[in-house]
């Protein structure tokens, strides 16, 4: 079967050749991949050498199962998984990682949900606690990447007042954002939970502008910039700094996102789309920030 695997050697550290198909350990369904959503944490596992050579790239991935195990789906159900090595024409995947996709959501949609739609789902979770979401001040960089959109959407849908950091004012506006700023500088009254994408010294500035016992999840780090404190900027009452990432099992939380597209709660963009043969293009145009939302590969033609 055709997949993208990790090839120092080859431009953009990556290549599209044949390797052999999946082989499912116990607890695992094999889903022909029709869709695969890239993510920069993809582009960063080929950079940093995280992914060896020849290691198959990806995690988002949506297509039709073909082979089922016990309490899994049945063979013909349309799902969306989060699985490694997504980037391939089948994938082994576990089946408390995945979700049905009901016939009205596009599968090439569900695609952009795995990564994106977790950390942003997740992010909240661990921000908030065991407080309310309803009436917090929850500020969003980054609000127009992959996370960012559906972090400021879920943050709305859950009643916050959410505060988007972009230059895509309007859009952020369309997605239910109460405010939008160029700058964290402009923020001048305190947040209780930042949902932070970018780093560098904008997590400082977010930082300074938690309110006691808020929150600060680190997601990613899209400005390649080191963030570097004052002296006891982190001597602050009941305030926290998380590194974040994505726990499972996920499945209930892929079927909450997935839900939610159905009943057009949570609206998914796609910036850019092309075949699983333009991934090169695909992580270029990534990298260089060409769109806004999320990158979808094309893996297989025919749709379902």
């Amino acid at each position: 079967m055709r997949a993208v695997l990790v090839d120092p050697e080859a431009p953009g550290g990556i290549r599209v050749s044949e390797v052999p198909a999946p082989a499912p350990s116990h607890g695992q369904v094999v889903v022909e991949v029709h869709h695969a959503s890239l993510n920069r944490g993809d582009v960063n596992d080929v950079r940093s050498g995280r992914l060896p050579a020849e290691a198959v790239l990806g995690s988002d991935l949506a297509g039709v199962v073909v082979r089922s195990t016990r309490g899994g789906p049945e063979v013909g159900s349309r799902v969306v998984a989060l699985a490694a090595g997504a980037f391939a024409q089948r994938v082994a995947v576990d089946v408390d990682a995945l979700a049905i996709v009901p016939d009205p959501v596009d599968l090439a949609e569900a695609a952009a949900l795995p990564v994106a739609g977790l950390a942003a789902l997740q992010a909240i979770r661990a921000g908030m606690l065991e407080a309310p979401v309803k009436g917090a001040r929850v500020l969003v960089t980054g609000a127009s990447g992959g996370v960012g959109r559906f972090a400021v959407q879920l943050a709305a849908y859950g009643g916050a007042h959410v505060i988007a950091v972009t230059s895509s004012a309007g859009q952020a506006e369309e997605l239910g954002a109460d405010e939008v700023v160029t700058s964290i500088e402009e923020v001048d009254e305190p947040v209780d939970l930042v949902l932070d994408n970018v780093g560098g010294p904008g997590l400082v500035a977010a930082w300074e502008r938690l309110a006691p016992g808020g929150s600060v999840q680190c997601i990613g780090w899209s400005s390649g910039e080191p963030a570097t404190f004052p002296p006891y900027a982190m001597v602050a009452t009941g305030r926290s700094l998380s590194s974040f990432v994505i726990t499972g099992p996920v499945g209930t939380d892929l079927a909450n996102l997935v839900r939610m597209v159905e009943q057009r709660s949570l609206r998914v963009e796609i910036g850019w789309r092309g075949p699983l043969t333009r991934v090169a293009d695909a992580v270029q145009a990534l990298r260089d920030r060409q769109f806004t939302g999320k990158a979808v590969l094309d893996v297989l033609s025919r749709k379902r």
